[in-house]
């Protein structure tokens, strides 16, 4: 949040659990997507003093109503923003999406490792040693550029949600595309829109960088085999670790990061290197394996390692972080993903993820002539004193943002989305009240909550704020009730504020004064940072605390468990991840009990 330096939004991963895949091609339906609308003004303002109930004291709600009240008078400023917005709109095909990006993403100067970027842990792998490593690699590749001819084709299954489709313009950024730093803006480059698209990948192992071409000279993909092979040789070619860690500069604050890629891009060897691993179509990291843990904490330890790599000493060097797309294969069976938040949110990512999976599930192997490949070539870094500098100080940034991530990952194995659905309420509603309870628990009162919600209805729809505190949830944790969220169609209030304030600074002198309330202040202070990712991979999804005294709980409801991903600050005494894991089992446990004897009682 603005108040504290970090970033402005939490990572998106919601993917809608009641999504129906339809084969038709893709491109067909963008142009009839109905465009986002700018909810009535009035109704966004009743609704957000609504939602400012449970959180703040009577006296401050006073003081609020009192400007919004000024806010809302006819002829006023308000009307006046609102007419501004309702033009825009008219005028682009989404009003909210460039605001969005720049805001929430390319403005923000907190690095994009831990504040931004969110980690995959897929399931653990059996391979202990490198030739297990390079084959699940290999068959890693081959599903995703599988995905990728679905891209190219244009025969991405459409989704739809209640019968109407969604918007799958993020699934065609995810490839060949890349963060770039700049001094107080970022921007992101997709390398895939253009004449020639690009034909590699980025292989990363022992800190050194290698080109893969993963197509033949005929166009076709290269096989299973010829991948692993070509692994081999970049495994053999990269065996010296006297290497710097050029990769950990881009896990720095986004200024400095800036500064040192200036510095890094003079040298014309380094800038030919930068690039070949901006435009490749996605990032593969290689890591050594990390210290032995104990069973119990290994899946947390495995998410810390998917969202910062463990540190300078272990795999934060063997990253690209600005890259959009980097699969992580560990020798010891550690597998999954980190991704660069800014192009898109989950449902492609999610949706790639499962289809890889299942692509490596079903995958047979072809045997082709094997017809010799050149050597991957390697990038070639000159590492400068000053670019020696920039690196020793990222390693220390780095290092000190690795120990204070606190991270717990909850495997709730009593029961999954099964018993909510068996009494006909939705799991996600179910799970999101077990937080609010456990939050109430702990704290012995609510929270500011900010749980995804797509607006993929809507085309270049990305996301806005479903409150799932409100004055029903507080009687909830009180005793036991349920709320209703309407975010997806497009009328919630946190977007709509957000663009009433961006339009306030374009057209005003000076800022409103219900931007400057201390309330406002405390609804987008997200101490609970939510997030549904409804893959069918028994997979793990975390990203980091929205706020220094707050919680980034990512959930996973499977059939019959459920896969919850915590993560704190150790920097704050009044969080704590494992705590919080032990108050939301407690909260889904007594939740089910409470179900359990409402059923006795309907007898």
């Amino acid at each position: 949040n603005i108040s504290f330096g970090f970033r402005s939004r939490p990572c998106c991963l919601v993917k809608p659990v009641s999504v129906t895949i339809v084969p038709e091609r893709s491109s067909h339906h963008q142009d009839n997507l109905p465009k986002l609308p700018v909810p009535p003004l009035r109704q966004t303002f009743e609704r957000y003093l609504l939602m400012l109930e449970p959180l703040v004291s009577e006296e401050e709600l006073d003081h609020t109503r009192k400007l919004v009240k000024e806010f809302l008078t006819p002829g006023g400023v308000g009307d006046r923003l609102q007419r501004s917005l309702e033009r825009r709109a008219s005028n682009k095909e989404n009003w909210l999406t460039e605001w969005w990006m720049q805001s929430a993403y390319l403005d923000s100067r907190m690095p994009v490792a831990v504040y931004s970027s969110p980690g995959v842990v897929l399931p653990r792998m059996t391979f202990q040693d490198r030739q297990g490593q390079m084959r699940f690699a290999a068959k890693l590749i081959a599903g995703v550029l599988d995905f990728k001819q679905m891209i190219d084709s244009e025969t991405l299954p459409i989704e739809y949600l209640g019968g109407k489709p969604l918007c799958m313009d993020q699934y065609y950024q995810i490839l060949s595309s890349c963060r770039i730093p700049g001094p107080k803006r970022d921007t992101v480059v997709n390398h895939a829109i253009g004449k020639v698209a690009p034909t590699h990948i980025t292989v990363v192992h022992n800190l050194q960088f290698f080109v893969l071409n993963v197509y033949n000279s005929d166009g076709s993909p290269l096989t299973v085999d010829q991948i692993y092979m070509q692994l081999e040789k970049i495994w053999n070619s990269s065996l010296q670790s006297n290497k710097e860690p050029i990769g950990i500069l881009t896990s720095q604050h986004r200024n400095t990061w800036g500064k040192a890629y200036n510095n890094l891009i003079k040298d014309k060897t380094n800038k030919e290197s930068v690039r070949a691993i901006q435009k490749s179509i996605f990032l593969v990291c290689l890591d050594a394996p990390m210290p032995q843990i104990s069973e119990q904490r290994y899946q947390s330890r495995v998410a810390a390692q998917m969202l910062h790599g463990g540190g300078s000493r272990w795999n934060s060097g063997n990253r690209w972080f600005d890259k959009t797309l980097q699969f992580i294969v560990g020798e010891d069976g550690t597998c999954g993903l980190v991704y660069e938040h800014a192009p898109a949110e989950g449902p492609p990512i999610v949706f790639l993820v499962d289809h890889v999976v299942e692509y490596m599930q079903r995958m047979e192997v072809v045997r082709a002539p094997m017809i010799p490949l050149p050597m991957p070539p390697k990038l070639r870094f000159n590492i400068t004193p000053e670019v020696k500098k920039d690196i020793e100080s990222a390693k220390q940034d780095m290092n000190i943002m690795v120990h204070d991530l606190d991270v717990n990952v909850v495997l709730f194995s009593d029961y999954g989305r099964n018993v909510p659905k068996a009494h006909d309420l939705s799991p996600d509603a179910f799970i999101q009240m077990a937080l609010q309870l456990a939050y109430f628990r702990m704290y012995k009162m609510c929270c500011s909550t900010y749980e995804t919600a797509s607006l993929r209805m809507f085309a270049l729809g990305r996301t806005d704020t479903i409150r799932s505190c409100s004055n029903e949830s507080l009687k909830f944790v009180q005793a036991m009730d349920d709320p209703v969220k309407p975010a997806i169609h497009g009328q919630a209030i946190d977007r709509h504020l957000l663009g009433l304030k961006l339009q306030a600074i374009e057209e005003l002198a000076s800022m409103p004064e219900i931007f400057m309330d201390t309330a406002y202040a405390v609804a987008e202070h997200f101490n609970l940072s939510t997030s549904q990712a409804g893959a069918k991979t028994d997979c793990v999804m975390c990203f980091g605390p929205m706020v220094p005294d707050g919680y980034g709980v990512c959930y996973n409801p499977m059939a019959d468990h459920i896969n919850i991903a915590i993560t704190a600050l150790n920097s704050c005494e009044e969080t704590h991840a494992a705590n919080f894991g032990r108050a939301v089992k407690k909260a889904l446990r007594d939740m089910r009990s409470l179900l359990g004897e409402t059923a006795m009682a309907k007898q």
